[in-house]
């Protein structure tokens, strides 16, 4: 595994347990273009009351304003937590060349109640027919970005 990803993992594991510590869910990411940091971003959701306040989308956007372009190509999102539906379909509509991930979303779970299904990043692509336009790399820190993860009071 390239020691960058563990490096801008680490970075995204930070924002995590900011998220965490201010009472959302712990998950943390950030963008990466031509090897520096344009957007870190952390989950909102639960104190902001903006249910897209995830941590994936604040990193693009604050990726965007960086970089004055909403075209992510050639750039690299680090995630602790498998991004959802929504944050996915914001990688793939902005063209985000490779998403790196800590945990998988099974068999976690963000709520006792949330049933994602088969739900996966690599299907939920197949779906788009979007395999060959954005490569995925998993379980980078995994059992760091799993612990972070568990440590969240579910709310």
């Amino acid at each position: 595994m390239p020691q960058d990803h563990e490096e801008f993992m680490r970075v995204a594991l930070e924002e995590a347990v900011k998220a965490r510590t201010e009472g959302n869910l712990g998950v943390g990411s950030v963008l990466v273009c031509d090897g520096r940091i344009v957007g870190k971003g952390r989950g909102l959701a639960q104190t902001s009351g903006d249910p897209t306040a995830h941590a994936e989308v604040a990193a693009m956007r604050e990726a965007r304003v960086a970089l004055g372009r909403s075209d992510l190509a050639g750039c690299t999102l680090y995630t602790t937590y498998e991004p959802c539906v929504m944050c996915c379909g914001v990688a793939m509509l902005h063209r985000v060349s490779t998403l790196v991930l800590g945990a998988r979303l099974h068999p976690y779970g963000t709520r006792p109640t949330t049933n994602w299904g088969s739900y996966t990043v690599e299907r939920l692509m197949k779906l788009a027919s979007w395999e060959d336009k954005m490569a995925v790399v998993t379980g980078v820190l995994e059992e760091q970005c799993r612990r972070t993860l568990r440590s969240t009071p579910v709310t």
